[in-house]
């Protein structure tokens, strides 16, 4: 499929709208779950931070799995299954509210069971996108995408806050679960559902072999090795920041959560100033120079970001967050592109779901690393660990082949994926860091 015609092409605009009514959605149950936590049921602190918790406990508990699981199924099905789940699952708490028997056991249960759904849901379309759009494609609708997610951030958040105000927080996640019902809606307008048929060899396979041939698709790729360790050390940095962030404005810094909350708009608008930038930035310097070398020039303003303070340093670490942001916004669209474009249709759903893995793990990881070294170090400690962390990411992807990549079409066109082909891929026969320089 051509990719100057995505936008011309149905199927892709109708992916691209429940995308962006999911997103909203999202974003607002971001905003009005904790406040119900804390307006409706009069939640501690510990209770909030396990509401978190929970909410991200899915792709550690079962993300692995899912991505067998979805390589077995048909994406479209998954990805409108998982939207009507959620909508059901958020649909709950307004009528539980409204009937004065909503609880925290209840919210618990909800941003437990929803993260599973998210799960199926985010394994599933970076699955399905590769198929929909064709391998020449995924540049130019990962941009779309990422530019989305990176504006429904924004957006999203800043309509929560004002349902919250308005309808009160237990109706607005009534606003969240009526999106993802109507985002489920606009993708059975899908007309065209491509299917990946696993061969009989494959389909007898036990679910653990399923899971280790997509953790060593992944693991044994310099590529993709470099690729997960890279998206790894970005999550961990942005993470230790963001969850000391609250703490450093409010005790130390003396500034309103009004404040805080631009802040974080400002790397809203770094990641999509940097989705936008991708596809021109590779055409001029290559795929390769744009994920590696490149790093070298933006990595030292990442370091900027633990000098926050009052007055210039504030606007100085504000503008390192932005530029730190934005990396990740190009990494997101061009890492996201050429990860899918070296993984057989049959592998996708485990390859995704162990990047999914990895990405959230290190995100778990950072909340833990930010929590003991702010207890014991302090805020401004922590926060170096974070910006550092952020600033040296780019280095597994420099070493990596990925540096002289000059487009993502050097690498062969896709076949359908046999015994034969699945034997070579996962015992490294056929590395693509090691076919294509």
């Amino acid at each position: 499929m051509p990719t100057q015609n995505l936008w011309r092409t149905a199927d892709f605009r109708a992916l691209f709208m429940a995308t962006a009514l999911s997103q909203l959605g999202t974003n607002i149950g971001y905003v009005a779950v904790p406040m119900i936590a804390v307006s409706a049921l009069d939640a501690s602190t510990g209770h909030i931070g396990l509401l978190a918790t929970l909410s991200t406990a899915a792709f550690l508990l079962i993300g692995l799995p899912a991505g067998a699981w979805v390589d077995r199924m048909r994406h479209r099905r998954v990805l409108i299954a998982a939207h009507l789940a959620r909508a059901v699952l958020f649909a709950s708490v307004p009528v539980a509210w409204l009937s004065g028997h909503l609880t925290l056991g209840q919210l618990y249960a909800v941003v437990l069971l929803n993260g599973c759904a998210t799960v199926f849901f985010d394994v599933g379309s970076h699955s399905f996108l590769p198929q929909l759009v064709g391998r020449e494609g995924l540049v130019q609708a990962n941009a779309a995408v990422v530019s989305l997610e990176a504006a429904g951030s924004v957006a999203g958040k800043g309509a929560g806050g004002g349902l919250v105000v308005l309808l009160t927080a237990p109706l607005a996640v009534a606003a969240t679960g009526a999106l993802y019902l109507a985002s489920a809606l606009r993708l059975t307008g899908l007309r065209r559902a491509p299917v990946s048929t696993p061969d009989p060899e494959h389909r007898r396979a036990g679910l653990g072999a399923q899971i280790a041939e997509g953790l060593r698709h992944v693991l044994r790729s310099r590529e993709l090795r470099a690729l997960a360790v890279t998206a790894s050390l970005n999550n961990l940095g942005a993470q230790i920041i963001n969850t000391l962030l609250p703490v450093l404005f409010a005790r130390e810094l003396g500034l309103s959560a009004g404040v805080l909350g631009l802040y974080w708009a400002v790397g809203g608008v770094g990641v999509f100033l940097g989705a936008r930038c991708a596809r021109p930035v590779a055409r001029r310097l290559g795929h390769g120079r744009t994920l590696g070398p490149a790093g070298l020039c933006v990595a030292p303003a990442a370091l900027v970001i633990p000098l926050i303070g009052r007055g210039p340093w504030l606007w100085l670490a504000g503008a390192g967050w932005l530029l730190a942001t934005a990396k990740m916004g190009i990494d997101n669209v061009l890492g996201v592109s050429l990860r899918q474009r070296l993984t057989p249709d049959l592998l996708l759903g485990r390859m995704n779901a162990t990047f999914r893995f990895m990405l959230t793990g290190a995100i778990a990881v950072g909340s833990a690393v930010a929590g003991l070294i702010g207890e014991f170090a302090g805020v401004h400690t922590a926060l170096w660990v974070g910006g550092c962390c952020l600033a040296f990411a780019f280095l597994p992807v420099f070493l990596s082949p990925v540096r002289t990549r000059r487009e993502l079409s050097q690498q062969p066109a896709f076949v359908p994926l046999t015994s034969e082909t699945l034997q070579k891929t996962i015992c490294g026969s056929v590395r693509s860091g090691d076919v294509f320089m």
